[in-house]
């Protein structure tokens, strides 16, 4: 039987692909405001702004591929049963092949009924439009947990995350809640390994910091674990 390996997974290792960050210095939120974009209030108030601001999100997605990191996610299934939380929208790790993929935030190629969260459709192309309706006629919005809402998949997560044998957290700072938190939901000796130039200042037990960019400290995990 295959040791489990959970993957957290953050905007760090998509920027290698060209997608934004929303937080480094010349990230998203230097050019929109959270709460004009990416709010229920903001899609209530402006849900043109709101469009427009996913629809650009999704055409950049389709001019950009998965790198090496994302592809070394998938080479380690040939050794483990890998289970891939990620808090990123992209499709980038089902492009690359991985099989297992749970997302927290939701899905940038996706879009869901604004009166039932459980009629979810793939997007055709990269844009979704002002009345553009689900089969009970009200708007389609984006199908992202925006700020201030709840996170569904939060307790799949976590136990997710209590079944692993090893932890891997790769382009994240472990600063956004409650996605953060899953980290203290290992069991008691449990490996975690950190790829991740920054490294982290919190106090992590049986924690390996590999500061790099994604895609070379994956070639690192590879390393060391196949």
């Amino acid at each position: 039987m295959k040791k489990r390996i959970t993957v957290l997974t953050g905007a760090g290792i998509s920027a290698e692909s060209g997608i934004s960050t929303f937080r480094d210095s010349d990230g998203l939120w230097n050019n929109y405001r959270i709460e004009d974009v990416a709010t229920f209030d903001a899609w209530k108030r402006n849900p043109d702004l709101v469009m427009d601001f996913y629809n650009q999100r999704r055409k950049q997605l389709h001019e950009v591929e998965p790198n090496a990191a994302h592809f070394a996610l998938k080479k380690l299934e040939e050794k483990y049963d890998v289970q891939i939380v990620t808090q990123n929208v992209d499709n980038l790790h089902e492009r690359a092949g991985s099989s297992n993929i749970l997302y927290l935030h939701g899905e940038l190629t996706k879009a869901r009924s604004s009166v039932d969260p459980s009629l979810v459709n793939e997007i055709n192309g990269w844009e979704l439009k002002i009345g553009d309706l689900c089969e009970k006629g009200s708007q389609l919005r984006p199908h992202i947990v925006w700020f201030g809402e709840m996170v569904p998949a939060m307790e799949e997560a976590v136990q997710i995350t209590k079944d692993s044998d090893i932890l891997l957290i790769v382009g994240t700072s472990l600063v956004v809640y409650p996605a953060a938190g899953l980290v203290n939901h290992v069991r008691y000796g449990t490996p975690i390994y950190l790829v991740d130039p920054k490294g982290t200042e919190m106090y992590i037990p049986n924690l390996t910091i590999i500061p790099e960019k994604a895609t070379t400290g994956m070639q690192k995990i590879l390393e060391t674990l196949m």
